[in-house]
């Protein structure tokens, strides 16, 4: 069976967008507490300069960068006082500001930051938590997506969209603004930092950017695998697990949420976490959290924990076995519950470091049981498909189940994404007994 006949490609192409832009604080660390003595120095050399100006010369500028910036942004005057507090720490002792002069001092502290100018790829997908204007049949969705901008620093973005009941796909119209969200807590602890952040919950879903906050993720928050675990009260908790790069090392950590408007993100801790790619499975197993994870750079493992924050061990549940994957498999997302079992999304990597995405089905009770696994792929780059930053690559970070379907996002050549469906009757077919 080939590519044509079980898979629907479908053309609904999300690219990255060079205009849509966040203000950041413009040093790379993103707290006066991180700025060294030169920094707090030059700080105060601005702040001086600004204190010496005439107050209708302080206005005229300030008039001048909201003439320039208004229309891209949301609550800039919020959003420049807000940047002058936070810089509080590294000022020297000065006179109060006048609200003009604070507004001014911030706005020197901040600049633009085209956070998908790059790369918009390797997205998860989850049921909306809210279904209402979900289409008769069909379900509302939200798409996690990596944005990669300037200096390839990665970011967290969304979009949401509805299945239709015959498993056509939209995405809603992309937001034009976007923003970083609010800072509510960050707690230090023997594993790093956890901090909560929040949302303006008048915010489109595509307007929401979350940036590297902790020293961790510095260089960037990578590949979310979303999904939506079920607790053992009934109640549902959106998890996501993705790799934080400090710019010398990796880290997997945790991000919660009820909502997509809060967020809780929080390292997690063990051997099983230095290494890329783990994915939760949706629900406890046996009592206990499940994962899969590659702990080797070449097999994937089953690791069951009591503590979702730590994760050691585990089993070697498979390997490299047709020619696609010789080089290296790994997850492409949270496990999916079918009747059948579990079915795992997995990438291969091949010859000429060609990705691909193929399936392996679990056993329900036991999932380190391998029951049947794809011998080809089920998609490769199409020949309309292979260029862009990294050629010859189709990756995902999570599929959903639709009815009789799953819905596939991917990303082509870690660049752009697409949709794909495909019927669980054929992929079914599709699976070799292990």
């Amino acid at each position: 069976m080939s590519q044509t006949t079980f898979l629907n490609r479908q053309a609904l192409y999300l690219r990255p967008d060079p205009a849509r832009v966040v203000v950041r604080p413009f040093k790379p660390a993103t707290e006066p507490r991180d700025f060294n003595p030169t920094d707090k120095t030059r700080a105060n050399h601005i702040v001086d300069r600004i204190l010496a100006l005439p107050p209708e010369t302080v206005a005229s500028q300030l008039a001048d960068v909201l003439d320039n910036f208004q229309g891209r942004h949301r609550n800039l005057l919020e959003t420049f006082e807000a940047r002058a507090d936070d810089m509080e720490e590294a000022f020297a002792s000065h006179v109060t500001f006048t609200r003009a002069q604070r507004q001014l001092v911030g706005a020197y502290f901040l600049h633009e930051y085209s956070f998908e100018a790059s790369a918009l790829f390797n997205p998860s997908i989850v049921a909306h938590p809210d279904q209402s204007g979900a289409p008769e049949g069909g379900r509302r969705f939200i798409l996690s997506l990596r944005a990669v901008g300037e200096g390839h620093v990665s970011s967290l973005t969304f979009r949401a969209g509805s299945i239709a009941a015959d498993g056509s796909v939209t995405v809603d119209p992309t937001a034009r603004l976007a923003s970083i969200p609010k800072l509510l807590n960050r707690m230090s602890g023997p594993d790093g930092e956890s901090v909560e952040v929040v949302f303006r919950a008048e915010e489109d879903i595509s307007e929401r950017v979350i940036f590297p906050v902790t020293p961790s993720q510095s260089n960037g928050i990578e590949d979310a695998r979303f999904v939506a675990f079920v607790e053992e009260d009934g109640r549902r908790v959106f998890y996501a697990t993705y790799t934080a790069y400090s710019g010398m090392a990796i880290q997997s950590e945790l991000i919660e949420t009820m909502d997509f408007i809060t967020f809780r993100m929080s390292p997690m801790r063990g051997a099983a976490t230095r290494n890329k790619g783990m994915a939760l499975f949706p629900r406890k197993i046996g009592g206990r959290y499940a994962m899969i994870a590659r702990q080797d750079n070449e097999n994937l493992y089953l690791i069951q924990s009591d503590d979702l924050h730590q994760w050691e061990g585990g089993t070697a549940i498979l390997k490299p076995r047709f020619p696609w994957e010789f080089v290296q498999i790994g997850n492409c997302g949270s496990p999916i519950e079918l009747d059948e079992g579990w079915l795992l999304l997995t990438h291969g990597v091949g010859p000429v470091r060609k990705y691909a995405i193929g399936a392996v089905l679990l056993d329900k009770a036991d999932p380190s049981k391998v029951l049947a696994r794809s011998r080809e792929p089920l998609v490769r780059p199409d020949p309309s498909e292979r260029e862009g930053y990294v050629p010859n690559v189709v990756y995902t970070c999570g599929a959903m189940r639709h009815n009789g379907q799953i819905v596939l996002p991917y990303a082509v050549s870690d660049t752009f994404s697409n949709f794909a469906t495909i019927t669980i009757a054929n992929l079914m077919r599709l699976l070799e007994p292990a």
